[in-house]
């Protein structure tokens, strides 16, 4: 098992900037994939940046240029710097871990998520 504890949200003006961070803890000996998705009221949870073990990243169209995920793997956690923030971006922000393992002929996969965040943009 792998647990997240995510921080940093809260309440900020249009504008303005945030930071997010998710420390991972548990078994995380083979986690792959770490990530940003975040849900607003009445919309499904679409994904807003990913960022793999070797570092590549993955950045939604609508933030890219102005968030910024990124982590630090000695310490499994990850971040999401949020510049320019708008108020259609008010949203509870998950973390997203995947853990792979086994040989390669046969991958075994788990995903974990945080419990999620608030952020309120005011316009």
């Amino acid at each position: 098992q792998v647990q997240l504890v995510e921080s940093g949200g809260g309440l900020v003006q249009a504008g303005g900037s945030l930071r997010l961070s998710c420390a991972a803890s548990g078994r995380t000996r083979n986690i792959n994939t770490m990530g940003w998705y975040r849900q607003a009221p009445g919309n499904q949870r679409e994904l807003v940046a990913t960022i793999s073990s070797g570092g590549s990243t993955n950045h939604a169209d609508s933030v890219r240029g102005r968030f910024t995920i990124s982590r630090d793997s000695a310490k499994n956690i990850v971040y999401l710097q949020m510049n320019s923030l708008k108020p259609e971006e008010t949203a509870v922000y998950y973390c997203h871990v995947v853990v792979r393992w086994g040989p390669i002929e046969r991958v075994y996969e788990n995903e974990y998520w945080g419990q999620g965040t608030q952020i309120t943009v005011s316009s």
